[in-house]
């Protein structure tokens, strides 16, 4: 089958079953009653049928720029021979994604504000763009715009991955609208849709650049292939698992798999994950040492794939069993019920389905444990030390996020603080003292011909780029560290951010990364564009903690309650005195002050120790090669000095 009927093909099979999937699953247009109004049959169709092409585009788009980043070969820094057409024909993809958001855009106006096209007005269209709803489709037509003049402009293997980063970026918006932004668990339901939809861009997006590779009879597809079967596999595990937890969001129970339209189409769904996944590791097997026949294969995916993504668009159409379960103003700012009093018990042993911390929880471990494994089958060594302070780190975070913390890090200030502390002071200590970059280094993918950018060598240009150079300045991370607390907590915008659900992921974000790029140019024994001598790194370390306590005696004492609009609204039955339990907070991130400090001290102090350990061990071996020629001069030297004192010229 020729590409152009492929291309056919899976446009008419993904149309096909989002048109039979919003028919059985209650989301196809429904008729109004009289005197409603009604965007009418055409705009009812036309919106989840052009989002069925939208969708199809952005995987081409992904999958194209992921070959040519990272799945053919190159020789270059520039992509060479078939890689360019696969820039260009990603140029006119983002193009045509860019304009059909804007068709995209008029259809969602007319969708929401129940109006045929015709009677639309410029008042409608603007004012959707002030919606999250409006807002995505509006940034697809930006990040298409400007994907498209960056591929028309370069063709530089490094600057396509920067441009693959900011397609997928894209997404995250998309995660925190739709129905994410109406179900309980927010947290949960965002972070588990965004990972399955970047899943689904790798994965179906790869196959299809493949297919087309195969289509131009390229002698890189073997390699290629082998490449991308590694990615399809932790593709297939992330999708199954992210779609398993969201589906869990959005049912009640096992009965609405079988009795609600929507848990139907889950189920269809989940069937043809399953039978993707099977396809696709029967089909590696064979295929594993040759391209043969792979191209007849592949397009059977290609078309099941295309099904699949036609179901998802009528999944995201279809009303959900769970309805409106956030009945109060204190449930829908905290996606569920006011969690009970605390005691030991429930913050020991507490669990809340955070997104971000399971996200960085399952998937750290899960990256770690494999570059392990890999180390292993080399018979390569790994410090024991590193592995526990990893896991270490890991624990901290479940602990703050997941964990009894966690719980009630959104109802309680003084508990926020608590967590602030250990994502930002603690978790990071441990995390960088895992040498995560290390062991990438040591494991990612490397070149398989002299010149090709591979994952390896695209983290080692991060590494050596201008960007982490300034980043890991001495002073930068110090300021970004202790001024991003003044900036957020006594401005607006901590307030703002308690209010927003994704405001609470991305300042645990911040939290973890700001405090990981500070112990990491303190302690990280990662590769660094800067290496500071243990006493520098002591330095800036005693520098920085009085300013942290200095905020900390400022919570303590404001008399005025941070973000209380959002305090009042949970209107929590214990610990009714916000002032005091803000003053709590403020007195435990003092207290908890003088832990990182102790721990940095060790870890100097080790790392110093090591240090001396190197330079004798280096010593030691530059005698045995020279036969101590070093030693040998300073004794003569010192001879000298005793039978000829000062006044001696040395060398006359």
């Amino acid at each position: 089958m020729s590409i152009l009927r492929t291309t056919v093909a899976s446009f008419l099979v993904a149309s096909a079953a989002c048109v039979a999937a919003l028919s059985l699953g209650g989301g196809a247009p429904q008729q109004v009653p009289e005197g409603l109004p009604d965007p009418g049959p055409l705009v009812g169709w036309s919106l989840p049928l052009a989002s069925v092409v939208s969708d199809g585009l952005l995987v081409v788009l992904v999958g194209l720029l992921l070959a040519v980043v990272a799945l053919l070969p190159t020789s270059a820094d520039d992509v060479q021979g078939l890689s360019v057409d696969a820039v260009r024909g990603a140029a006119r993809v983002a193009a045509a994604w860019s304009l059909l958001s804007i068709v995209l855009y008029v259809l969602t106006v007319a969708d929401v504000f129940a109006r045929p096209i015709g009677s639309l007005t410029f008042p409608l269209l603007s004012e959707l763009a002030t919606t999250a709803t409006g807002g995505v489709v509006l940034l697809q037509v930006l990040v298409g715009a400007l994907a498209w003049a960056v591929l028309r402009w370069t063709i530089a293997v490094r600057r396509l991955a920067v441009v693959l980063g900011v397609v997928l970026a894209s997404l995250v918006p998309v995660a925190f609208a739709g129905h994410s932004a109406s179900s309980g668990s927010h947290d949960l339901a965002a972070l588990s849709l965004l990972l399955h939809l970047v899943g689904v861009c790798l994965w179906v997006g790869g196959l299809v650049a493949l297919t087309w590779v195969a289509w131009r009879g390229s002698k890189r597809l073997a390699p290629a292939l082998r490449r991308y079967s590694v990615l399809a596999l932790w593709a297939f595990v992330v999708v199954g698992v992210s779609g398993v937890v969201n589906a869990a969001v959005r049912l009640r129970s096992v009965t609405d798999v079988v009795g609600t339209g929507y848990g139907q189409l889950v189920l269809a769904k989940v069937v043809a994950l399953v039978a993707l996944g099977w396809f696709g590791w029967v089909q590696r097997r064979r295929l594993a040492d040759r391209d043969a026949g792979f191209l007849s294969v592949a397009t059977s995916e290609v078309l099941l794939m295309a099904a699949t993504i036609g179901l998802a668009v009528a999944l995201s159409r279809t009303p959900t069993p769970v309805g409106d379960i956030l009945t109060t103003p204190a449930q829908e700012l905290l996606g569920g019920p006011v969690p009970p009093a605390p005691d030991v018990l429930r913050m020991a042993l507490g669990f809340t389905p955070n997104g971000l911390g399971l996200t960085i929880v399952v998937l750290g471990a899960a990256l770690y444990v494999r570059g392990l494994l890999v180390l292993r089958r080399r018979g390569d060594a790994w410090p024991v030390g590193r592995t526990v302070a990893w896991f270490v780190g890991l624990l901290v975070v479940a602990w703050s996020t997941i964990g009894g913390l966690g719980v009630y890090s959104h109802v309680m200030f003084s508990a926020h603080m608590v967590s602030h502390m250990l994502l930002s002071m603690v978790a990071p200590i441990f995390l960088v003292l895992g040498a995560p970059v290390t062991l990438a280094l040591r494991t990612l993918p490397g070149p398989r011909q002299p010149g090709d950018v591979s994952p390896r060598t695209l983290l080692t240009s991060f590494l050596a780029s201008r960007f982490l150079h300034v980043l890991t300045h001495p002073v930068v991370p110090p300021v970004l560290f202790v001024g991003s607390l003044y900036a957020l907590y006594f401005t607006p915008l901590f307030g703002f951010l308690m209010r927003e659900h994704w405001g609470h992921t991305a300042m645990e974000l911040h939290f973890l990364l700001v405090g990981s790029l500070f112990y990491y140019v303190i302690i990280g024994v990662d590769p660094s564009p800067r290496r500071l001598p243990p006493l520098a790194r002591f330095g800036i370390m005693l520098v920085t903690l009085p300013f942290h306590a200095f905020f900390s005696i400022a919570i303590m004492s404001s008399a005025r309650v941070l973000a209380e609009p959002y305090w009042t609204t949970i209107d929590r039955p214990y610990r009714t005195d916000l002032l005091a339990d803000q003053y709590l907070g403020g007195s435990i991130s003092w207290a908890l002050g003088e832990v990182p400090l102790v721990l940095v001290m060790i870890a100097l102090l080790f790392q110093w120790f090591r240090s001396d350990q190197r330079e004798a061990r280096r010593i030691d071996r530059a005698a045995d090669r020279d036969g101590d020629a070093a030693l040998a001069a300073y004794n003569a030297r010192l001879k000298d000095l005793a039978e000829h004192g000062k006044r001696r010229d040395p060398d006359a």
